[in-house]
């Protein structure tokens, strides 16, 4: 089991900046692929970002292509999410995710990913 807690969330002005962390605990972190999913009221829950177990692979969603970054610190357990040039249509709760891995897969499936933070909220105003 892995146990994922997010924070950095809040609100900020559009054009702003956030930086989201997720802490993780219970096994080895490197052995897992990590990913940060988004969910709007009303939506589904979306991609945004995943990272391989070395850093290796990055994928974003088009959607924050430019404009957030996904970044990992294995010896400190900890995955990121920082975002720059923030807009409205960014608020939502946001979700890290992992899934074990034995090579630098990532995915952008969410149902492909089996452990899951509790969320942390992102408003963005205009």
């Amino acid at each position: 089991q892995v146990q994922l807690v997010e924070s950095g969330g809040g609100l900020v002005q559009a054009g702003g900046s956030l930086r989201l962390s997720c802490a993780a605990s219970g096994r080895t972190f490197s052995n897992y692929a990590m990913a940060w999913f988004r969910q709007a009221p009303g939506k589904e829950r979306e991609f945004v970002a995943a990272i391989s177990w070395n850093n290796g692979n990055t994928y974003y969603a088009d959607s924050v292509k430019g404009r957030f970054t996904i970044s990992r610190d294995n010896a400190k357990n900890t995955v990121y999410l920082q975002m720059n040039s923030l807009k409205p249509e960014d608020t939502a709760v946001y979700y890290c995710a992992a899934n074990y891995v034995t090579t630098s897969w990532i995915s952008s499936r969410k149902y492909e990913y089996d452990y899951w933070g509790q969320g942390t909220q992102v408003t963005v105003s205009s």
